[in-house]
């Protein structure tokens, strides 16, 4: 039996997943943003107690420690990071500042995009003045045209630190094709600035971080790995001493935005960005295997936003290959998930230019000062506040009973920002405070199934996140979706869902080639060794990382993904590869047939062209090796009445019925499985509670999940 320790530190709340000898605790505690490694090891600590251990006890029998963060997204957003400077090829400086066509947009919602007399490119995070252009020149397959000029290189160099520059980045034209000027470069600061000076100075090179085509986007991602760098390694060393000192002698894997981990010394600072929200998508993908869901959107409400993702086929479908971070794409493989302001702690107001009309996020309250009703000094009106004034929040079980909640600060607060401004009564503001979150995130969620082309009645709908079971069943009525599903780690599912995870490293080269040259009866004709050079190169890549991480290379299993496209087009479609290498005609027919027939089903039949030739543009290389899935305690349904586990009763306004209603409550320790509760009613758990509205049904499954259920008559 093994210990695994998961941690998510959110927005608002860190939260942490351990097993221990077979054992399954889970805990929450408030993120400690001024020092992260304290909620770090408040939820270890916590879990430790459940244990019947001490922190050390636990932290000394620990095989894994895995972990995901919102502290780089956190600091880019309050652009906190580093004075950079960039270097690249001579006459093109001016392309970061350029970008692309609808650079503006990036990162915009839809709403700002409309309003186009407002929106503005963003400031770039390297200005004019510390951008330098370097005398060399790389043609587009690695042929070098003119030498790198040392001497000027030297000058630009010394320029850029002496304007400030504490980190450089290195980004020459066709790099990913000849490395070299880019690696000499990188030799040259350190010659200026060696190791051993106190003004050392960070060199980080686009050929190593992100070897693929795109100048900008190459660019804007070596940018940001090296302006949060620094950032989450002073971060991850602040743990990792903390842990040492507790008897803990290995690394700390990071989850990653592409779908695993690694361990912290083999991870980028851009990898770990949005690694909470797709743990929970892995996480959604085993309950899928284990409940037999083949379709599910999984949604996740948390204090401070409201994550979304699409399984189909119980897993994972959709990626994104130029995502944007903030406000700048990039490259990379990342799962495709969507995050709106939408969670506990989003803030109401009334919108007076908009004649009065009340607005629900996406500024949030955070975990400090938290909603009013927490009674710590924040005095905005929040979702969370909403919902204790309208009695489903039980103001003395919230955090398992640790903060005990103020319901007349939640009342004074929407009265004075929202009920006043607006002419109605507190009861009316708070009913719409709900109403309009729920809508904003069912809708949300609808728009986003129905543009990957899905029909949202046909799939379940996975609720976590604290917040989440409480407003599950009121945004699934915006999808006429009759299943929700809960789980007894719906508020920590994230950190769950890591527990679930395997070892993942994505390599990614670019490199342009022929499979099948262009005319009716064109023959296949590829470069056989090109192609499996390539290949090669990246498996090296990543036998040397996994086996640096402790395990057997003969373990790995790789996936090899081509970027390929007809010849005239400009953008490519990426396609699992049914060969990693290639011998003999068959293989690059089965590659280009089963592009074919993927590019069909995207985009219809008619656009399918081979006489236009097809080309491979890159190579995307996956070394996995499988983790060891948690085993989730099961037991035997039995007698289906729940009245042993009901509590009590208390008011709670029903938007239905319109009015407060005296309503049965229940706890969810208490409950068994087999058991059912019939709505209206609240199932109250440490740290969240379930809404069971009239016309549903909550059942309790062998796993202790609480599934939601409705005919359909109530939407």
């Amino acid at each position: 039996m093994t210990t695994q320790i998961n941690i998510d530190a959110g927005g608002t709340f860190t939260d942490c997943f351990t097993v221990h000898d077979g054992e399954v605790v889970s805990a929450k505690t408030p993120t400690t943003e001024h020092d992260m490694s304290e909620c770090f090891f408040q939820g270890i600590e916590k879990c430790a107690t459940q244990l019947d251990l001490g922190l050390k006890d636990l932290i000394g029998e620990v095989d894994s420690i895995r972990y995901s963060t919102t502290t780089a997204m956190n600091r880019l957003i309050e652009r906190k990071g580093p004075k950079l400077g960039l270097l690249t090829t001579a006459g093109v400086q001016d392309y970061p500042q350029i970008g692309r066509g609808p650079r503006w947009a990036d990162g915009l919602t839809d709403n700002e995009q409309r309003n186009i007399s407002d929106a503005k490119k963003p400031e770039y995070l390297v200005p004019d003045s510390r951008t330098n252009g370097i005398r060399e020149r790389v043609d587009s397959e690695g042929a070098v045209l003119r030498p790198l000029d040392e001497e000027h290189a030297r000058e630009q160099i010394r320029d850029l630190v002496d304007k400030g520059a504490r980190a450089l980045i290195v980004n020459l034209l066709w790099s990913y094709e000849y490395p070299d000027h880019e690696q000499r470069i990188r030799e040259l600061v350190r010659e200026e600035y060696p190791p051993s000076y106190l003004g050392s100075i960070p060199v980080f090179l686009s050929s190593e971080v992100m070897p693929t085509k795109q100048e900008y986007e190459r660019t804007n991602t070596t940018l940001l790995d090296a302006y949060l760098s620094e950032l989450m390694q002073e971060h991850i060393a602040d743990i990792k001493d903390r842990l040492e000192a507790h008897g803990y002698e290995g690394d700390v894997q990071m989850l990653h935005n592409t779908g695993g981990m690694a361990e912290s010394y083999k991870t980028t600072a851009v990898e770990t960005f949005n690694g909470g929200p797709v743990a929970g998508l892995k996480g959604g993908e085993y309950l899928c295997d284990l409940l037999g869901y083949d379709k599910a959107v999984v949604t996740d409400m948390g204090g401070t936003s409201f994550d979304i993702g699409i399984l189909t086929q119980g897993d994972v479908q959709s990626y994104e290959f130029e995502p944007i971070i903030d406000r700048w794409r990039v490259s990379g493989t990342m799962i495709e998930s969507k995050s709106i302001g939408a969670g506990g702690g989003s803030i109401a107001s009334v919108n007076q230019e908009l004649g009065g009309r009340i607005k629900v996020g996406p500024e949030s309250a955070g975990a400090d000062p938290g909603p009013a009703c927490y009674n710590r000094g924040g005095t905005k009106p929040t979702v969370t506040d909403a919902d204790v004034v309208l009695g489903y929040i039980d103001p003395k079980k919230f955090y398992a009973g640790n903060q005990r909640l103020a319901v007349e600060r939640a009342e004074e607060a929407i009265e004075t920002h929202v009920a006043d401004p607006a002419g109605m009564d507190v009861t009316e503001a708070a009913t719409q405070i709900r109403r309009i979150a729920d809508g904003n995130m069912g809708n949300t969620v609808r728009k986003e199934t129905m543009l990957r082309g899905h029909d949202p009645r046909e799939f379940i709908l996975y609720s976590f996140g604290g917040a989440g079971p409480l407003h599950a069943a009121s945004y699934s009525s915006y999808l006429d979706i009759n299943t929700v599903v809960t789980t007894p780690y719906s508020p920590v599912f994230c950190a769950m869902g890591s527990a679930t995870m395997d070892t993942l490293h994505i390599y990614e080269q670019s490199r342009s080639m022929y499979l099948r040259e262009s005319g009716e009866e064109a023959e296949y004709s590829p470069d056989y060794e090109s192609f499996n050079e390539t290949v090669a190169e990246l498996q090296a890549k990543g036998r040397r990382d996994i086996k640096s991480e402790g395990y057997d290379p003969d373990d790995i299993t790789y996936n090899l993904e081509l970027d390929m496209r007809f010849g005239g087009q400009i953008h490519v479609a990426r396609v699992q590869s049914p060969r990693v290498e290639i011998h003999d005609e068959a293989d690059v027919e089965a590659i280009c047939d089963h592009f074919m027939d993927q590019y069909k089903d995207r985009f219809s039949s008619y656009s399918v062209t081979p006489s236009h030739g097809i080309t491979v543009e890159n190579f995307a290389l996956r070394a996995r090796v499988s983790g060891s899935d948690v085993d989730l305690p099961t037991t035997s349904p039995g007698d289906t009445d729940p009245s042993p586990a009901r509590s009590g009763s208390r008011d709670i306004f029903w938007e239905d019925r319109d009015d407060y209603v005296s309503t049965p409550a229940f706890e969810y320790d208490d409950l068994r499985a087999g058991m059912a509760v019939n709505g209206p009613a609240v199932v109250d758990a440490d740290y969240t509670t379930t809404a069971v509205p009239d016309g549903w049904t909550y059942r309790v499954d062998e796993y202790r999940n609480g599934i939601l259920e409705t005919d359909g008559d109530t939407q």
